[in-house]
Formats: C-alpha cells, structure tokens, sequence
C-alpha cells in the first residue's frame, strides 16, 4: 500500500516562505503522480500544484501549478528519497489551509487537479498565514 506523510507546516506571516514535505512509500518508482492539495475551512479542496514522473520516457517529471499559486509556489522532489516538496514563497492569507499530498499511478494536464482522481492520501498538516 502506499503511504504518504507530510511534514512542515506551521504558522508564518504574510509575504515569509515555508517549504512542506511529503515522504512517499509503497510506489512504483519509475512512474508516478503527486499532488499537493489544501482545504480552508468552510472551501473546497484544490489542487495546487503536482508532478508526474514517468522514468523510461523523460529523466525530469512533467510539473503543474494552479494558476492562484503559480511563480510563488515550487514542487520538487527528491528521487533518492522518495520525497516531494513545496516551496511556498511570498505567501499569503488565502494559502492558509490543511495541506494534502496525493498520490496516484500517472496523470496528465488533464486530470492532475482531480481530487477525486487519486488513489492515496496523507493526513494531511496545517498552514496558517497571519496578515
């Protein structure tokens, strides 16, 4: 089974940075997708950014960003690891939320922002930014 554990959030003021990790487990290495999601009380999910890694066709994965979070935001991961990270830069009042991180076997520009489209979940861990 999968496994997904995410790891550094916490409280930062408006306009600081935070980098949250996901530590992934149980997948199959060579093809992959992982998305971050968050949740504000009383919202919807949303995507915010992923990446799918598909190792036979191209050695850097395919990366994707919702539009609220793009040139602020940076997904990356670590493949010896097997850890995803975001970098949360410049941020603001709106990125407060319970951050998820998701797994599923592959997706595309098409899909990777369907909640519903995963397989896997974290338990997901809270930001909070102060104005």
């Amino acid at each position: 089974a999968v496994n997904l554990i995410e790891s550094g959030g916490g409280s930062v003021q408006t306009g600081g940075s935070l980098r949250l990790s996901c530590e992934v487990s149980g997948h199959n290495i060579n093809m992959y997708c992982l998305a971050w999601f968050r949740q504000a009380p009383g919202k919807e999910r949303e995507a915010v950014a992923g990446l799918y890694q598909w190792r036979q066709l191209r050695a850097d994965p395919e990366i994707y960003y919702s539009n609220s979070v793009k040139g602020r935001f940076i997904i990356s991961q670590d493949k010896a690891k097997n850890i995803m990270y975001l970098q949360m830069n410049n941020v603001e009042p709106e990125d407060t939320g319970r951050y998820y991180c998701a797994q599923r076997g592959s997706c595309n520009t098409a899909v990777w922002h369907l909640g519903a489209y995963y397989n896997a979940w974290g338990q997901g861990i809270q930001v909070t930014v102060s104005s």
